[in-house]
């Protein structure tokens, strides 16, 4: 045998070691529903997106039920710059008139859906496209949100216009797709009692899809390593109390708080466990389902 040769052996063998240690993992999800939360730079990047559509085909060959459900904020606002639309901002949150919102439904339930849609059946998978309009998947309510007055405790309710939040989600149209091999792609879009349409943010549809559906995790892909703790250190694994504490005494903070809270809605109402990782890290996804210690936050119930 050649040194080359010698050398080709070597690595066939690590990946065969590689499938082995995964293989207790594999059949622990076996059947199991995964919901996995799909944006930020991964979505962006031709190299992580085209890894992370043969992540999950490889999670349906393997017998898991794939559930993904995307964002894609950056590209609606690139969208609505190109169109000449212009948007305001009411504490931090963009407004979404009539005109906004069609333009949201069109880059989402459009050109971005049927991108993911495409990179998975390229990869080998069976992925069809849906919004949460698809079988009322997404019953939307008006979202309400209020602000304190500076200097005083008055609370003033803001008006964001279509922008929604999951009243009701009604997963029979995800529970056939289980009986077959196709992958669903969900837009967050939502259809409210007058058959209004409204955006939801990508991850409070994720967690409310998941609890909907008893998912034994829920995978917040962002652009972080997970949840850290005063030092910097990522925090592997943590409780429902435990994550509490930490956004009470501001170790979690800013734009984690909502991610977090998500994930514990999630847990309260029925997900096995919620993880923050990084969707920026190749093959995240596997990481965490396969290997023994995972690669971001997972939190579970007490």
């Amino acid at each position: 045998m050649s040194d080359q040769q010698s050398k080709d052996l070597d690595q066939w063998l690590e990946r065969a070691n590689v499938l082995s240690e995964a293989l207790p993992f594999m059949r622990q999800f076996s059947d199991e529903t995964i919901v996995v939360k799909y944006g930020g730079n991964a979505m962006d990047k031709a190299d992580l997106s085209h890894l992370f559509a043969r992540d999950v085909t490889l999670l349906r060959q393997v017998g898991i039920n794939p559930v993904v459900v995307h964002g894609g904020g950056p590209q609606i606002d690139k969208m609505l710059v190109r169109l000449g639309i212009e948007t305001d901002r009411v504490d931090g949150l963009r407004y979404t008139d009539q005109a906004t919102m069609e333009v949201v439904e069109m880059v989402l339930c459009g050109s971005i859906n049927k991108r993911i849609v495409s990179a998975i059946n390229e990869a080998g998978g069976f992925a069809v496209g849906l919004s949460g309009k698809d079988g009322n998947l997404i019953r939307a309510r008006k979202l309400r949100r209020s602000k304190k007055t500076a200097g005083s405790n008055v609370e003033t309710l803001l008006d964001l216009g279509f922008v929604g939040e999951p009243a009701e989600i009604t997963p029979d149209l995800l529970e056939l797709f289980q009986e077959t091999e196709m992958i669903p792609v969900v837009a967050p879009v939502g259809v409210g009692p007058a058959g209004d349409t409204y955006n939801i943010n990508a991850d409070t549809a994720a967690g409310a899809i998941a609890a909907a559906m008893g998912a034994a995790r829920l995978l917040m892909l962002t652009d972080v390593t997970g949840v850290l703790d005063s030092s910097g250190n990522l925090i592997p694994e943590m409780t429902i109390a435990q994550a509490r504490a930490l956004i009470a005494d501001g170790t979690i903070a800013g734009g984690m708080i909502p991610k977090v809270e998500t994930c514990l809605d999630a847990v309260e109402n029925g997900v096995e466990a919620a993880v923050i990782l990084d969707g920026r890290v190749p093959h995240a996804i596997l990481l965490e389902l396969f290997t023994p210690h995972g690669v971001g936050t997972l939190i579970k119930a007490d």
